[in-house]
């Protein structure tokens, strides 16, 4: 969700403006979604390298986060919405760590639709905190090193139990991946849109489904395996 703090500066706002309209567009995708029948839905909310940030634009950042949840857990969990979160927690404070669990025992046996959090998450950082989880494993004598695949290191990951992205949507005008879900996205498509996060809504969230849908997915092989849809 790339673009917020373009997007205020281009109207002569301050950044937390654009912030706030990118909340007021994840609202909208989060009920767009819902309405055209996806399963899974995952948001870059706040990545393990935007600490270095500002201070003033973190804290607007957490207040944020705060009003989202507080106002809009209630409407999620009536719509039957499991709210799952992806991201490193010990190092967060108490308040902001207390409100992302809240939000996942609130919704944990709701089944309509899945809406998975990546909050203060590096995809490298997950790597390395699963490889250090499956290495204390295998120091334990839990696991034989040699028999070892990539769906047991799956396991270890912030996501698992979560299905692989089928598709990226990235905003903003940028081509590339930041450090998210790097061993998720093996064989995920993509779809870049020029224009900020704030201006996305349902109808270019179709868009990207419609480009989706046109793709033949090989996962490697020479023939078409799997026709988007």
């Amino acid at each position: 969700m790339d673009g917020n703090g373009r997007w205020a500066q281009m109207r002569g706002k301050p950044r937390a403006f654009g912030h706030e309209a990118g909340v007021e567009a994840l609202r909208n995708t989060v009920r767009g979604a819902g309405e055209l029948g996806i399963k899974w839905l995952t948001v870059y909310a706040f990545s393990s390298e935007n600490w270095s940030r500002p201070r003033s634009e973190v804290r607007d950042l957490m207040t944020l986060l705060k009003i989202f949840i507080r106002r809009d857990l209630k409407e999620i969990h009536r719509e039957g919405v499991r709210v799952h979160v992806i991201g490193e927690r010990e190092s967060l404070s108490a308040d902001i760590r207390s409100l992302l669990e809240e939000a996942e025992k609130l919704t944990v046996n709701n089944v309509n639709m899945n809406v998975v959090i990546a909050f203060n998450y590096g995809s490298r950082d997950e790597i390395t905190r699963a490889a250090i989880r499956m290495a204390a494993g295998i120091s334990a004598g839990n696991l034989d090193p040699k028999a070892v695949g990539p769906e047991d290191f799956e396991q270890y990951l912030d996501t698992a139990g979560i299905p692989d992205p089928d598709l990226i949507i990235r905003t903003g005008g940028e081509q590339r991946l930041s450090n998210f879900l790097l061993w998720q996205a093996a064989y995920s498509e993509f779809v870049f849109f020029p224009f900020f996060w704030p201006d996305f809504n349902k109808s270019s969230l179709v868009e990207a489904i419609h480009t989706f849908s046109e793709r033949e997915r090989r996962f490697g092989g020479l023939d078409a395996k799997v026709k988007a849809s």
